[in-house]
């Protein structure tokens, strides 16, 4: 079943599988903004929870007991249960004995989509709904569609920021380092990405990022409080980006066995809530 939304500028779908967007329609320019999953990777836009990735070993301890979750967590894979509002589609799920299998917390998620002129608005709220503390993480995969028109090159497009950016960029080989970069945008290449695999930045000064294809806007993602960003795609030519706010990310390397302690992992205590979100905008 499908859950919609719709006002003069776009028209929204989602589905029960993963709480996801399955179409963003710019009805003035009659396009679709989101990837179809359809070009090599077969994903779309899943949230990552309660990891980013995975751990180094695939498996995790906690309390003595050894416990292991799918790529990107609980709730790309799980069906949720949607709620039609007249102004929002609302997406929960809630912990059971399968998760517990895989992940020892009681949560309770929640996914809340609106539209706001020409922008999606997308909102997150998790609760721990156990009793002990809950290590998590977060993070956010939406893939849109690139170039966008028939005829463009998906080379012309860039990854603009909203700052000019004196940061950090992960770079994922064993042992993982960092370097120090300073841009303005990140021109879409494939190369760079068959280099780093994914591209990550840390400490970004930036609240949002634009998708122009050869300096003309045609996307923001406003991303606010988040402290890593990816970009990702397939090495083959496809006709997608991802731009993925994080949390946290997976493991790289050896060596952060402690799933409290692994970078970007955030602690909730019971009856604590967790909330953050970000927004899709079509310029």
């Amino acid at each position: 079943m499908a859950f919609v939304l719709e006002n003069d500028f776009l028209k929204l779908e989602c589905v029960e599988a993963g709480g996801e967007m399955q179409h963003v329609i710019d009805k003035e320019k009659n396009i679709e903004i989101m990837y179809q999953g359809d070009q090599g990777w077969s994903g779309k836009n899943p949230t990552l929870f309660p990891v980013v990735g995975n751990t180094w070993t695939g498996d995790y301890q906690i309390n003595g007991k050894t416990y292991a979750m799918k790529n990107h967590g609980l709730i790309r894979y799980a069906t949720c249960v949607g709620t039609q509002n007249e102004d929002s589609l609302v997406f929960t799920y809630d912990s059971s004995e399968a998760t517990l299998k895989q992940y020892p917390f009681d949560f309770h998620y929640e996914i809340k989509y609106t539209l706001e002129g020409k922008k999606v608005n997308i909102d997150y709220t998790i609760v721990n709904t156990g009793k002990e503390t809950m290590p998590f993480t977060f993070g956010l995969h939406p893939a849109f569609k690139c170039p966008q028109y028939e005829g463009e090159n998906w080379e012309d497009y860039a990854i603009v920021f909203e700052k000019h950016e004196v940061a950090k960029q992960m770079i994922i080989t064993t042992p993982t380092s960092t370097i120090d970069v300073e841009m303005d945008e990140w021109k879409l290449s494939r190369a760079d990405l068959r280099d780093k695999l994914t591209v990550v930045y840390r400490d970004l000064e930036s609240d949002y990022v634009t998708l122009c294809h050869k300096g003309e806007p045609r996307l923001k993602v406003t991303m606010e409080d988040f402290p890593y960003l990816a970009i990702w795609s397939i090495e083959k030519e496809s006709d997608f980006i991802c731009i993925e706010p994080w949390f946290g990310h997976a493991d790289y390397e050896a060596g952060h066995d402690d799933f409290y302690k692994r970078e970007g992992t955030m602690l909730l205590e019971p009856a604590e809530t967790f909330t953050t979100g970000y927004t899709i905008e079509v310029l």
